[in-house]
């Protein structure tokens, strides 16, 4: 048997999968701004900083879906 999604399960994909982009965005910024602004690194934002950064971002929003499914309701 086959269920379909109602419109609350539409919703609540939609503030997860906004949360994965605000995670990865934050992720990545964050990031970046740790290479251009702590002392005693090149000032210069190069291909491995911005490598490194998306790494970051991609772990920020698998750590965020982690925590959402683990902070949701039970499952019945």
């Amino acid at each position: 048997m086959t269920t379909h999604p109602t419109p609350e399960d539409s919703a609540q994909d939609g503030k997860r999968r906004r949360g994965g982009i605000f995670a990865f965005f934050v992720g990545a910024a964050v990031s970046l701004a740790f290479f251009a602004f702590f002392p005693g690194l090149p000032h210069v934002i190069d291909w491995g900083a911005i490598l490194v950064s998306l790494a970051v971002g991609v772990l920020a929003r698998l750590a965020y879906r982690a925590w959402v499914a683990t902070s949701g309701p039970p499952s019945p």
